[in-house]
């Protein structure tokens, strides 16, 4: 008699997001921050406003960040720059090079050192911990005139005195993309989480993208290629033939991940926040999807006839002042990548 063979029902996408653990087993640390963390310095019974750093401080992190980076890439050792990364960018950045290790044990013989020049950096004065800062800075993976010419946007925070400067998040812009910043006697202005000045507060960003991603409704964000074009291509997407694409995204706003927001000029703010994207595909009886070599590194289970992605997206958006009625918010950059994946 031929055994029947039961198969495992794959878990609802819903489930997959709420778990409290990770799609990995090992995932890149995720040092706790939070908005309203101790350690403020007192005087005279208020609370003082100090800089994050010097700018040869800024400047030393982002050099120390750049060696980093470059001893990584170079040896596919997440153990390399793990100290110099956290967050949005620690997870994905960790997550790839651990994906590459496997793929390319050898290491990388394409290695092209990155160069990060012309730096400039925002200092927000704030008290207490966690301090942070920004650097805008020209890269060498790009073209210096026209359409091609980038800046790389890297937000460095550190959670105490003791503690290393670490980049977490990292959005990729045209120059002309970057605003003009506030500033008070001389220092950048940060943005309070939950302030109600803006069309929407920082820490409820992830929660209203992730809704619009999934309905379109609303009205707070202008249309563009991190909106209405990433929508229709999901849509796209998810209507291939024999395989069905479903999304589920997440708001990711806690510990090194909370969002951070810089003052404009304008009365707005520049916001860096990010989510967390679940994509599941399930390809048609008889069939199994395709997996790319670096997800398969990153793999748990069998793919039997579905295959889901844990994505992580690091997103900065200007955001108008509050009661603006339509497009309040322009997502401007983002950058994202594939953290882990499960089969079944």
């Amino acid at each position: 008699m031929r055994r029947l063979r039961l198969r495992r029902a794959p878990r609802p996408l819903e489930r997959l997001a709420a778990r409290p653990a990770r799609l990995l087993a090992a995932t890149a640390a995720v040092t706790v921050l939070a908005l309203t963390a101790g350690g403020c310095v007192t005087v005279h019974g208020e609370l003082a406003l100090l800089p994050p750093a010097t700018r040869a401080e800024a400047a030393q992190a982002l050099a120390d960040f750049t060696s980093a980076y470059n001893r990584a890439d170079k040896a596919y050792d997440p153990a390399l720059d793990a100290g110099r990364v956290t967050g949005p960018l620690g997870e994905i950045n960790q997550a790839g090079l651990r994906a590459r290790a496997i793929t390319t044990p050898e290491g990388n013989a394409n290695h092209q050192p990155l160069e990060l020049t012309d730096a400039r950096f925002v200092l927000p004065r704030k008290a207490g911990w966690p301090r942070w800062f920004l650097a805008d800075a020209d890269p060498n993976r790009d073209v210096d005139d026209g359409p091609g010419d980038q800046r790389w946007l890297l937000v460095f925070v550190r959670n105490g005195p003791q503690q290393l400067w670490e980049v977490a998040h990292l959005v990729v812009l045209g120059p002309s993309a970057v605003p003009e910043f506030a500033e008070e006697d001389g220092y950048a202005v940060p943005v309070a989480a939950d302030t109600g000045a803006l069309a929407v507060a920082p820490e409820d960003l992830g929660e209203r993208y992730a809704s619009y991603l999934k309905d379109g409704q609303g009205g707070t964000f202008a249309a563009g290629p991190h909106t209405s074009q990433w929508r229709e291509q999901r849509q796209k997407s998810a209507k291939r033939p024999g395989l069905a694409t479903q999304y589920l995204d997440r708001a990711a706003n806690q510990g090194d991940f909370a969002p951070l927001g810089l003052r404009t000029k304008d009365g707005g703010a520049f916001v860096f926040f990010a989510t967390r994207v679940f994509e599941r595909q399930t390809a048609a009886p008889g069939y199994r999807p395709k997996v790319d070599p670096g997800v398969k590194a990153l793999l748990t289970g069998e793919v039997e006839n579905t295959v889901t992605k844990e994505w992580v997206s690091n997103q900065v958006a200007l955001v108008k002042p509050a009661g603006t009625a339509r497009d309040g918010v322009t997502i401007t950059g983002r950058l994202q990548g594939v953290v882990g994946a499960e089969g079944s």
